[in-house]
């Protein structure tokens, strides 16, 4: 068999176990956002559906694809159904280049950080395109704020990206984790704590999560962008947002904590691990700390996580040049 055509059988394999495992985490992670959020808040959170409400998201699942989804008055029909597909299709690109284990990568490639960058910045598009097809003035509000929110963040993200392209000299993912090595002491995240704390920061305001969750604010605009959507619409939305959040915890395990690189366990393992604890910081980031305003929100990105980023870059190339 030609070796272009394994590639092919490798590349469909790995798109089918990557959604897989997209489809188990987002209802894994649908679970433990409310039993954090009912620890927090001390209620129980579901408990009702399964023993100790462990099928609730299994429930909420099948009862948005029973929902018959519906276009309001004046709605453009395209765009409008357009936009849930275009916000979750990106997913599966953006995770093929991401080394869950020492042979677990589904696309090995020399850009592989360009290609998560390029492929993320869709998701604003889809947010856009569903605040403009909605013709509904709150989900217009919500658009224009994911906007202005997506494209002040990204750049504060890409600098603190580079920073460590810069210090490894490459923009494949395996090769950076395996620069890092095994022991805590050498990885990214202590190497270059600023870079860490920018980019984990830009990533939640990215996913649109508390408390940079303006573009769907409920207390102010209904619901934001997705405030006209039911059924499997909302439903797409929905797992996108959650895809979201696992790609950029997962670029954040591969750049900053050494990615499947761990003594004793398996790497896959410790790979979801480092992961699932990002994911577990971002919920009680959601839980613990209230909605910012919208000048806030801009204020701490172009005030002080783009000055830092651009020294933490500029930092970074003068030292990797003189030493």
């Amino acid at each position: 068999m030609p070796f272009d055509v394994l590639q092919f059988v490798y590349l469909v394999v790995a798109v089918v176990a990557i959604a897989a495992f997209v489809a188990v985490s987002a209802l894994l992670l649908v679970y433990l956002e409310r039993k954090v959020a009912g620890h927090i808040q001390r209620r129980p959170g579901p408990f009702e559906v399964g023993p100790h409400g462990i099928l609730q998201t299994m429930a909420d699942a099948l009862k948005l694809i029973g929902k018959q989804p519906f276009k309001p008055d004046g709605a453009d029909s395209i765009l409008f159904w357009l936009a849930p597909v275009l916000a979750f299709a990106p997913a599966l690109p953006l995770l093929l280049p991401i080394p869950f284990g020492p042979l677990l990568t589904g696309l090995e490639v020399n850009l592989g950080l360009i290609l998560i960058l390029a492929f993320s910045g869709i998701n604003v598009l889809a947010l856009c395109m569903a605040g403009w097809g909605s013709n509904n003035k709150w989900a217009l509000l919500g658009a224009a704020r994911s906007v202005a929110q997506s494209v002040g963040y990204e750049i504060p993200l890409l600098m603190s990206v580079l920073a460590v392209a810069f210090m490894t000299g490459t923009l494949n993912l395996s090769q950076i984790v395996a620069d890092q090595g095994p022991w805590p002491w050498h990885w990214n995240m202590f190497t270059q704590p600023l870079a860490f704390f920018i980019y984990f920061t830009c990533a939640v305001a990215e996913t649109n999560r508390a408390p940079f969750d303006l573009p769907e604010a409920e207390s102010e605009l209904t619901a934001g962008f997705h405030t006209e959507y039911s059924g499997m619409g909302f439903g797409l939305f929905f797992l996108a947002e959650y895809t979201n959040m696992i790609v950029v915890c997962s670029v954040a395990t591969a750049l900053f904590l050494g990615g499947w690189q761990a003594p004793l366990l398996p790497g896959f393992w410790w790979f979801l691990i480092k992961m699932y604890l990002l994911l577990l910081t971002i919920m009680w980031f959601r839980w613990t700390y209230p909605r910012l305003r919208f000048d806030q929100l801009l204020n701490l990105n172009w005030k002080w996580l783009l000055p830092l980023s651009l020294v933490n870059l500029l930092g970074t190339a003068l030292l990797m040049k003189v030493f």
